[in-house]
């Protein structure tokens, strides 16, 4: 919205900066699987051509996706995916004959028979799983790639973590600070008109890790509020080894919240829907802003900080930016 504004000023506090290089041609950084035994009685190994060859037979002509039984055929021969049958309205598509209902029994045995490579093995993901673990497997691996953190837009970018932090910053032009202590300033000249959503979005560098923080405006059933709230960009596993704080007050009052990030794994609209960040109401937020409360004037200041694990007595002790 033209009318609002939004400040940063960031406190340095000795945190390197490091900066992103943005490789051009690439989203992801490929790294090969070497051999491994894992204790999960997974094994790990570099793909044989005689392997991939095999995959390819079980590659999907349409969607190119793995074939899974039933896996249908035409008297010709040419197969394909129980899924796409019904798209290809029962004509292959290789040869345009009648499918039938004729199913290639000889390749889904070789199905059932395959351990083939996650579909990121090229991105550094090294397992190898029996054909009917391969999709469970991949829907929450590790290496899979990420969306694009970006709100307000359906932006359909993934890639690792490097690519998106210069992709926010080139092609979404979001603003990008080092440390791990922030100070906002949030304006809007006319308060009583909240569209759903008004965002904002900056990055923040600490600890080597990457932080969103969102600013919101939006409806939350007939009350107008205003949320702010931290994402972390990686695994879940790894948000939770930071906690953060958001203060925003005035007129003597103030309101606080702490909390562990989310990972950005979790949609921007599924945090903010689950409440998970400061939440203020319209009037508190005029109450705060003072004057005739006719202009929203919100300071919204906060820190990031890193859990360290205490060799005594087994607790959490903070690690805080200073």
């Amino acid at each position: 919205m033209e009318s609002d504004s939004i400040e940063c000023i960031t406190s340095l506090d000795g945190t390197d900066e490091d900066e992103v290089q943005q490789n051009p041609h690439h989203h992801l950084h490929p790294q090969f699987p070497s051999k491994s035994s894992h204790g999960n009685g997974v094994v790990s190994s570099t793909i044989l051509p005689s392997t991939t060859r095999v995959h390819e037979l079980l590659e999907c002509p349409v969607c190119t996706n793995s074939m899974y039984p039933p896996i249908y055929q035409c008297h010709n021969g040419h197969t394909l995916c129980s899924t796409c049958k019904t798209r290809v309205h029962n004509r292959c598509p290789t040869c345009r004959q009648e499918l039938g209902d004729i199913r290639c029994l000889a390749l889904e045995k070789v199905a059932e028979s395959l351990e083939l490579p996650c579909k990121y093995f090229s991105l550094g993901c090294p397992e190898i799983f029996p054909y009917y673990s391969k999709l469970k497997h991949e829907a929450i691996c590790n290496f899979r790639p990420y969306n694009c953190p970006y709100a307000g837009s359906e932006c359909s970018v993934t890639g690792d973590i490097p690519f998106l932090v210069a992709h926010l910053r080139d092609d979404h032009k979001v603003d990008m600070h080092s440390g791990c202590t922030f100070n906002h300033r949030y304006v809007k000249s006319n308060p009583r008109e909240v569209e759903n959503a008004t965002w904002m979005l900056t990055v923040f560098h600490c600890f080597g890790q990457y932080f969103c923080l969102h600013f919101e405006a939006f409806q939350l059933g007939m009350a107008p509020v205003y949320m702010a709230f931290l994402r972390f960009m990686g695994d879940e596993m790894e948000a939770r080894n930071y906690s953060y704080s958001l203060e925003v007050g005035g007129n003597g009052r103030k309101l606080i919240w702490e909390g562990t990030p989310r990972s950005i794994r979790d949609s921007h609209r599924k945090v903010r829907d689950s409440h998970d960040g400061l939440i203020i109401q319209r009037n508190m937020a005029l109450f705060f802003s003072g004057g005739d409360r006719k202009e929203l004037k919100l300071r919204v200041t906060g820190r990031i900080w890193k859990e360290q694990q205490n060799p005594e007595g087994g607790a959490c002790i903070p690690n805080l930016c200073s």
